[in-house]
């Protein structure tokens, strides 16, 4: 019976070693990017609200983009804004975003790149790929 259960864990435990997992983006709070560009690294912004059809199909290309390639997770630094929060605050008007589901990459005192409502995972795959050539920068 013990054999059975270590066999049974085991094999449970085999399966989610497995899956992808993938580090959820931060949560923004003031001065969290300003440290984060400070330090070097290269920042994706997710202007996103929970109720958006639109965000949510974003993240489903970002998570899918980010299982093929760990790369992106690992030289990245994800950050989700929530525009329910955010929308009015100095930052988002700073950065000029004008509506939630806008993907802005920064890195030092620049703007890399942004998408405003893009769903295509062509063009979200680009921005990707311009914010980690960034990252080796």
């Amino acid at each position: 019976m013990i054999r059975r259960a270590f066999l049974t864990t085991g094999a449970a435990a085999a399966t989610l070693l497995a899956l992808p997992i993938h580090a959820a983006p931060l949560d923004y709070t003031p001065g969290l990017v300003k440290d984060r560009l400070a330090a070097g690294e290269t920042v994706f912004l997710d202007f996103k609200a929970s109720w958006c059809a639109t965000c949510k199909a974003q993240e489903q290309v970002m998570d899918r983009l980010k299982a093929e390639n760990p790369e992106y997770e690992a030289n990245i630094t994800f950050i989700a804004v929530d525009w329910d929060t955010y929308a009015r605050s100095q930052f988002t008007q700073r950065l000029r975003v004008p509506r939630r589901s806008t993907l802005v990459v920064l890195k030092g005192d620049g703007e890399v790149g942004r998408l405003i409502a893009d769903t295509r995972e062509v063009k979200i795959r680009e921005l990707m790929d311009a914010a980690l050539a960034a990252s080796s920068v």
